[in-house]
């Protein structure tokens, strides 16, 4: 926000894949309509909660939202921290096809360790870059796999590979003890701001496969249905949400096209002039 308010022709394109989905605002610290009426958003509300959202279908929105920043004669700002979302869109991936009827066979198997354990015997390599928890990704190497008879690790170059690029990646690295109360603090902020209500809210109509995923949602609606208390739905928030930031900043650490700033006290004052620096080249 700080670098569009100083440079009149950025716009902010949001490369989050939780903040496409409407009505989920608080959790996704999705900008306030007062920011969007300010300076123009892209790829935020895309989709209903109850939809399963897919990285084609981001990577197509994405280039339609580029065809209209650049049609108007403006910059674009990427901004956001989903790791895999910034590769396909920065490096152009080839992204292999959709097996519906694989995946529907697989989600049946409600225990992600065997679903891991058959990906590790299916595609050794795959299973070295992915958590063992997470499900979403497991799956879908396992659709792509069984779906077209080849390694999911063998579709396109891998995210392990860094060619040459037009864009400039600037990554914010806080000290661990500061970004772990940081955490902290904005869970406190969301609760403050009605986020159990928001998710109230939503529950009736339920939440895909893709959007259950949003950090901080399965454990109020888990506290909403008994599963657990307020108080340990929030604490679990604050675990989940450190360990996802390490495996953020891992993600994006292997990128060596990333230009790291520490920021000490004040990220808008250390960062934000190297950004629009970038824009001037």
């Amino acid at each position: 926000m700080a670098v569009a308010r100083r440079n009149a022709t950025i716009d902010l394109v949001s490369i989050d894949s939780m903040q496409v989905y409407r009505g989920m605002d608080i959790g996704t610290a999705k900008p306030t309509a007062q920011e969007r009426a300010e300076i123009r958003h892209h790829l935020l509300d895309l989709v209903a909660p109850t939809h399963d959202f897919t990285v084609a279908e981001f990577r197509t929105a994405y280039a339609r939202s580029l065809d209209e920043v650049g049609s108007a004669g403006r910059a674009a700002l990427l901004v956001g921290g989903t790791g895999l979302y910034h590769r396909v869109v920065i490096d152009d991936f080839d992204l292999p096809g959709e097996w519906p009827d694989v995946r529907a066979d697989l989600e049946q198997e409600p225990d992600t360790g065997t679903l891991f354990d058959r990906l590790a015997a299916l595609d050794p390599s795959a299973v070295t870059k992915m958590e063992p928890t997470n499900r979403r990704r497991i799956v879908r190497a396992l659709e792509v796999t069984i779906g077209s008879g080849r390694p999911f690790s063998s579709s396109g170059p891998g995210v392990d590979s860094y060619e040459p690029s037009a864009v400039t990646q600037i990554g914010l690295r806080w000290p661990r003890d500061v970004l772990s109360r940081r955490i902290a603090a904005r869970v406190e902020e969301m609760l403050a701001a009605g986020f159990v209500d928001e998710v109230r809210r939503l529950a009736p109509d339920g939440f895909s496969r893709t959007a259950r995923q949003a950090l901080g949602y399965r454990e109020i609606l888990d506290a909403l249905e008994g599963r657990m208390s307020q108080d340990e739905a929030i604490a679990a928030i604050i675990t989940r949400t450190r360990q996802f930031a390490v495996r953020q900043e891992r993600w994006f650490r292997r990128d060596p096209r990333v230009r790291w700033i520490d920021v000490e006290h004040d990220p808008v004052a250390e960062a934000a002039p190297a950004v629009i620096a970038a824009f001037d080249t």
